[in-house]
């Protein structure tokens, strides 16, 4: 396939038609209005489950997790809330903790590396204490997810030749030989995933210990905060319209440029599709991981489910990771594609080229491509929490920070 053609791969839904327009205007005179209830009709509801379906939940639970459930579900619920979730939060906090003095130890007398943003890193050790926060750091972040109850991870890792054989086609014996020595030398600035749950992250630490783009206050937070700096994360400050500060496609790119120029500098983690779905769909991809040139690796999760699904999507927080830590198993699969190089054309044109690896991703993954975005997600959640409609949102920027539900 030539990638310098936008390739229309996937199943593709749009999820975008005039009414989108319509709502719009809506939300404005809603948001205007008084700050009371908006009603909205239970057939507008139904036709907005089809269009966003993105972020439908189609588990036990239901959106917001409100779904009434059988009585026998509802006793499993209260002995695990009884038994089972107190058992796994002290665990989790405990790990938490470990790291967390792990990394102190490890940081002790070392100075840490300062940019002209004043963000301050660990990521530049070297040697034993670096060694010691990554391989410490990946250790934890799995044995976190055994405490969630992901027991077992399905990892699939798509070498070109066997991305071939998925897709139906075969491969010569000197194209493999070719691909096998191009994977050993290839290199990669960012890791692009699909995004689903809060659990993506502690996947992608357990994993490959990548640094990640995160608020400029969370390096100041109890525990996350020295966590944060020794990932190397990249704080953002997206409110902030000074000119000491440079924008956030900037940094990244920067970031992007020097990982991939430099093997021992983690790799950056983005979300480029700016907020979570259900896990079977694809949103449009911001451009902001596509803009430094570098070549990225491609990865999807996906959350297997029978009872409650671990996207974290249309439900509160608080909720999910209750429910979630009273299922006794979780399941999650993951592919891992090729790394993506772009073409020549896609050096020139990062929307080109982050279309093109947003539709690998949907083909391998099997995954439906929606042409919806946050705006579509903040109006069907107000919908059904029948609160005011958001208004509608300036031209989105080239990079969008991860957002959360």
């Amino acid at each position: 396939m030539d990638q310098d053609q936008s390739p229309l791969l996937g199943k593709h839904h749009n999820g975008r038609s005039e009414e989108i327009q319509q709502e719009s205007t809506s939300s404005k005179a809603a948001a205007s209005s008084s700050s009371e209830p908006v009603e909205v009709a239970a057939q507008t509801v139904k036709e907005m489950e089809v269009k966003y379906a993105a972020y439908m939940r189609h588990d036990m639970y239901g959106n917001w997790g409100m779904n009434s459930v059988p009585v026998l579900e509802r006793v499993k619920l209260l002995l695990a809330l009884l038994t089972l979730c107190p058992i796994r939060f002290c665990f989790l906090l405990f790990f938490l903790v470990v790291f967390y003095l792990i990394c102190k130890v490890c940081t002790l007398r070392v100075v840490a590396s300062s940019n002209d943003e004043g963000q301050e890193s660990f990521a530049h050790m070297t040697g034993a204490r670096r060694a010691i926060v990554v391989r410490s750091g990946r250790f934890l972040a799995r044995v976190m997810l055994f405490v969630f109850g992901f027991y077992n991870i399905h990892v699939d890792h798509r070498t070109p030749d066997r991305q071939l054989l998925h897709l139906g086609a075969a491969a010569s014996s000197h194209e493999r030989k070719d691909d096998e020595e191009e994977e050993e030398e290839e290199q990669f600035g960012a890791i692009v995933s699909n995004h689903v749950s809060y659990l993506d992250i502690l996947y992608h630490m357990s994993a490959s210990f990548p640094s990640f783009v995160a608020k400029r206050s969370v390096g100041k937070l109890p525990l996350v905060g020295l966590i944060s700096k020794c990932l190397g994360c990249v704080y953002v400050q997206r409110e902030s319209k000074s000119s000491d500060f440079k924008g956030v496609s900037a940094l990244v790119s920067e970031r992007l440029q020097a990982a991939y120029g430099d093997p021992t500098a983690p790799a950056v983690l983005l979300f480029p599709e700016g907020t979570t779905t259900n896990g079977e769909h694809l949103l449009p991809f911001k451009t902001g991981a596509f803009l430094a040139q570098t070549p990225v690796k491609p990865v999807i999760l996906k959350y297997p489910y029978k009872r409650f699904s671990p996207a974290w999507d249309t439900i509160s927080g608080f909720r999910h990771l209750v429910i979630l830590m009273c299922q006794f198993v979780n399941h999650m699969e993951v592919i891992q594609l090729p790394v993506y190089s772009p073409s020549e054309k896609e050096l020139t044109d990062p929307k080109l080229y982050a279309n093109n690896v947003r539709a690998q991703m949907a083909l391998e993954g099997n995954l439906i491509m929606s042409d919806i975005g946050l705006y579509e997600k903040r109006i069907f959640h107000s919908a059904l929490l029948r609160t005011r409609f958001p208004i509608a949102p300036a031209p989105e920027e080239s990079f969008t920070r991860t957002q959360s539900n």
